[in-house]
């Protein structure tokens, strides 16, 4: 038989009893549903793939007087991220760790890394091309932070200019509100496959920027078409993703993000070539273009924007300003600390660029575990609880991460990384989700805005206070306070809307 590229064939035999000629002749029901069985061959059992994420599926079960064999030939195809999932796969495929007496799994023990529901071969690909645009979004909304210490070493600017053009870069997020408007007009698809073009051409200009202003000016205007990729992704996801994983989804998508971010982190060691070596990393943005060819080759519409919906719709205030002040509370705290982290650890630390790569792959790496983990327990067990616990804890470790060195620092910052991976998809889940079909992208793309506005707060205080002669635990410790105030409005202002369809939590007019 000829097997395709990218088709595996799993083959494992076990001693023959009631229990596992029991066991393996009944329809798989985990990752996979299986059809009935066909008796083929004189005794084989074929088993067909009834529903699940697989593009091709057979089982055959064939046994001996003492043997039974199970072979089976798979195919799943996931854009861009196939090899991270791969292993997992292979041994969920193959029962590593399972007996064949072992009963079957189901929907509700499945393993860590899978979402709740079972997605079908439509919604991995989406999936997958969404988290890639995930990365591309990433790397353009970090080059900036992430080169912005040297850059400013590079052209003579202190704390204050730092903060004042982290401030401006991310002003420009205003750009966002007609790509916003024009995803619930002319559909999320085609403001996306723009997106993905014009948010890594823009940010790579930034490479021949002759001074600061002509820097901060390409990146106030390729940050913000980033994050406009970065939203309308999110928005799909929630589209198209079942009810019970929009959650997981958007962990996959905020994973691949930190994977996007890596990629700029891991570039840093070419800022120590010279004063000017920030610039190599800018141009470094262009490879993402592959992606944008990708997705403008093999993304559709959400079914959703297709399917006859009301598009004048009134946005619901209440919800838009609850949430807004939950985003500014959150983004307080969290976009300075992202932002001076870099000059924290180069100016008190007194860390080489090299040095700095390594602390930020080895911090924010587990933020991906949490976000895996956050994703499938906002889905399984709601959204409200878990912020409550994992965003002020993750707030206190972060904090921390700029009051100590040594082991310490590295402890905590690890921790705060962890905990924020597990509050984020049940905190993000909900700009998508709280807004009907017809305003889904503008309310996106507002609270975009108001994220940003609070983090523009954050950066503009920090920044003043460190010139003043404030220490950095100083600074975070009082900025801190915004996550305990958006813990209070979620509780007290939220619904639950884990495990619910999006018309029953949106108000579908």
């Amino acid at each position: 038989m000829a097997v395709s590229r990218g088709t595996r064939i799993v083959t494992r035999s076990w001693a023959l009893s009631p229990q596992s000629f029991s066991t393996l002749t009944t329809p798989r029901n985990d990752i996979i549903v299986e059809a009935q069985p066909t008796i083929v061959d004189g005794g084989t059992y074929l088993f067909l793939s009834r529903e699940g994420p697989f593009s091709h599926w057979e089982r055959r079960v064939t046994s001996t007087s003492d043997t039974i064999t199970e072979r089976t030939t798979y195919r799943i195809d996931i854009p861009w991220f196939g090899w991270v999932f791969s292993l997992p796969i292979l041994l969920f495929v193959r029962r590593s760790g399972a007996t064949p007496t072992a009963t079957h799994q189901s929907a509700a023990t499945l393993p860590w890394w899978a979402p709740p529901d079972r997605l079908n071969v439509h919604q991995v690909m989406i999936l997958g091309l969404l988290a890639a645009a995930a990365m591309s979004s990433a790397f353009t909304n970090t080059v900036f932070t992430q080169t912005v210490t040297f850059a400013a070493d590079d052209f003579g600017v202190g704390n204050t200019g730092v903060g004042i053009a982290g401030a401006l870069v991310r002003a420009g997020i205003l750009i966002t509100i007609p790509l916003a408007i024009a995803g619930d007009r002319i559909g999320r698809r085609k403001v996306v496959v723009a997106m993905a073009w014009a948010a890594p051409i823009v940010t790579a200009a930034g490479a021949l920027a002759p001074n600061f202003p002509l820097l901060v000016a390409t990146q106030s205007i390729g940050r913000p078409l980033g994050l406009a990729l970065d939203f309308l992704i999110a928005v799909i996801a929630a589209e198209e993703m079942p009810r019970g994983s929009r959650a997981y989804a958007i962990g996959i998508m905020a994973m691949a993000s930190g994977l996007g971010a890596g990629v700029a982190v891991m570039a840093l060691p070419l800022t120590d070539l010279g004063p000017s070596g920030w610039r190599w990393v800018f141009a470094i943005t262009l490879v993402w273009l592959v992606i944008a060819v990708d997705i403008a080759r093999r993304l559709p519409e959400s079914q959703r924007f297709s399917a006859p919906h009301a598009k004048h719709v009134r946005l619901h205030r209440r919800r838009f300003a609850t949430l807004a002040a939950i985003l500014v509370g959150v983004n307080l705290l969290v976009a300075p600390a992202s932002f001076f982290q870099n000059r924290y650890l180069s100016d008190v630390r007194e860390f080489s660029g090299t040095s700095i790569s390594l602390f930020s792959l080895a911090t924010a790496t587990p933020a991906a575990i949490g976000l895996i983990l956050g994703g499938r327990a906002a889905d399984r067990r709601g959204r409200r609880h878990l912020i409550a616990v994992s965003l002020p804890c993750a707030a206190v470790l972060i904090v921390a991460s700029f009051s100590v060195g040594g082991v310490p620092m590295w402890a905590t910052a690890f921790g705060g990384g962890l905990l924020g991976g597990v509050a984020y998809p049940a905190l993000a889940v909900y700009r998508a989700e709280l807004f009907p079909t017809g305003n889904r992208s503008r309310a996106a793309g507002l609270l975009t805005v108001a994220a940003l506005l609070g983090g523009i707060g954050g950066l503009l205080g920090a920044g003043a206070l460190l010139d003043q002669g404030w220490d950095y635990r100083s600074v975070m410790g009082v900025l801190m306070v915004g996550q305990f105030i958006a813990v209070v409005l979620v509780l007290a202002a939220l619904p639950e809307t884990a495990q619910k369809e999006l018309e029953d939590i949106s108000i579908e007019p």
